[in-house]
């Protein structure tokens, strides 16, 4: 007669028995490649601009990112020196406005697309990267990214990252 203890040697030494433990296994690490990724940062989010002035939310939109303003906060000029309003180029009011379009993601972390600045009325090539979970590095150019201006954006207070 078969003892249980060689019936239960026998099935877990089965190939079988091998494919599901690991399966099993694989699960588990998908799992914690999964949960572990939802916890990182990224650069979603709502984002306070460097000069205060607007609450911009960036998230998906058709392929790629695109950050809208969703609070007006100030309307200080970006140009520090000056300790004047701002004085925007057109008359669309800012809430609701689109200013990064087609952001995609690139080498190194980055996301590559297109910023408008309502003071000037331009629209710049721009690099978004996370410089840490709260910040990220906002990089508007013309040309090459060896050129342009770089703002430090923080997360908004209370945002859900």
């Amino acid at each position: 007669m078969t003892s249980p203890a060689n019936v239960a040697g026998n099935v877990t030494g089965s190939p079988a028995m091998q494919r599901f433990k690991a399966c099993l296994a694989f699960a588990a690490v998908a799992a914690v490649v999964t949960f572990s990724g939802l916890a990182h940062a990224d650069e979603t989010g709502r984002w306070v601009t460097a000069s205060g002035n607007l609450e911009v939310e960036i998230a998906p939109c058709g392929g790629a990112l695109c950050g809208t303003v969703v609070k007006v906060l100030a309307n200080r000029s970006m140009m520090a020196s000056t300790g004047q309003p701002m004085q925007p180029a057109d008359d669309k009011p800012a809430l609701g406005m689109q200013v990064l379009t087609d952001l995609q993601p690139v080498a190194g972390g980055k996301w590559q697309g297109r910023i408008y600045n309502r003071e000037n009325g331009q629209t710049y090539d721009c690099l978004l990267s996370l410089a840490g979970p709260d910040q990220l590095t906002v990089h508007a150019y013309q040309g090459t990214p060896a050129t342009g201006r770089t703002q430090v954006w923080q997360r908004a207070a209370g945002a859900v990252q």
